[in-house]
């Protein structure tokens, strides 16, 4: 399963101008869940669900502050991989117009668990 262009808003950044504002991170996610037994039975309660899993993600970024990207990476990793027991995950985080020359943005590409 995946969900890619998740677009949340939060706090982000070491200069002290951005613990002042909310910034916009685009999160692309792929997760290591096996579809076999939701897909058998056609059984919604089998499958990982990917609007809950938006949702919490939302929710995670709302009440986020975090200094560094990777910091929030390596927290949704392991909430996620806790909340929803996905046995693994990788997450690309990109930050737009942290550098202006870099037109599709920065971040931090992770994986962690079993894919």
């Amino acid at each position: 399963m995946f969900i890619e262009g998740l677009e949340v808003d939060t706090v982000i950044g070491a200069y002290d101008w951005e613990r002042d504002i909310r910034q916009c991170l685009r999160l692309d996610l792929s997760f290591a869940w096996d579809n076999r037994p939701a897909a058998a039975g056609d059984d919604l309660t089998k499958a990982l669900d990917y609007a809950s899993v938006s949702t919490r993600i939302q929710a995670f970024a709302e009440q986020a502050q975090f200094l560094l990207v990777e910091t929030f990476a390596e927290r949704l990793a392991e909430m996620l991989m806790s909340e929803f027991n996905i046995p693994g995950l990788r997450l690309k985080l990109t930050k737009p117009g942290a550098v202006p020359a870099a037109t599709g943005g920065v971040g931090v590409e992770i994986q962690r668990g079993c894919l």
